[in-house]
């Protein structure tokens, strides 16, 4: 079964252009990104819930949450796991924004975070860690990528603020 679907063969999304319409399963229910018009999105690719980094970086967006949220910004995490892994690890940490499943990589393809990883002495396909930042208009004005955690949601909460300020709102 399908849980996520972007634009077929969907080229990469670069800065300044629009992110086309998708729609995913999440573990607050369908997402459909049209309807998140008129907001900034922060959307955060992880390798795998329960790990220790990306348990780091879920706990930093989660204690920034209402940052982002007062910044007129949503976040979404998002990785290959299934809705099950996500809603575990959602609780585990008692996360107030949303996780979004991906498991057959539409939006890991349409955000180009997929990359082969030595794992083990072995090269495996994974995510990335990046993060995207989605202006009011639904336009990708700022990407991270081979992010560090230590620091990365303060530097994404100071660009979401900045773009907030801007005077257009639009970046």
């Amino acid at each position: 079964m399908q849980t996520s679907s972007a634009p077929a063969h969907a080229p990469v999304l670069k800065i300044g252009q629009k992110v086309p319409d998708f729609t995913a399963e999440t573990t607050a229910g369908p997402l459909n990104f049209n309807e998140l018009n008129g907001r900034m999105v922060v959307l955060y690719f992880y390798p795998k819930d329960s790990t220790p980094g990306c348990t780091n970086e879920a706990s930093d967006f989660a204690a920034a949450w209402q940052d982002f949220l007062t910044a007129g910004a949503e976040v979404y995490g998002i990785s290959r796991d299934s809705l099950k892994s996500h809603a575990n690890f959602r609780q585990k940490l008692e996360l107030p924004f949303a996780l979004v499943s991906d498991p057959d990589e539409a939006l890991c393809t349409l955000f180009d975070v997929i990359r082969l990883k030595n794992m083990y002495g072995k090269q495996v396909r994974g995510i990335e860690r990046s993060t995207f930042l989605i202006n009011r208009a639904g336009v990708l004005v700022k990407e991270w990528r081979k992010v560090k955690v230590p620091g990365h949601v303060a530097e994404v909460l100071a660009a979401v603020r900045e773009l907030h300020d801007s005077p257009s709102h639009a970046f």
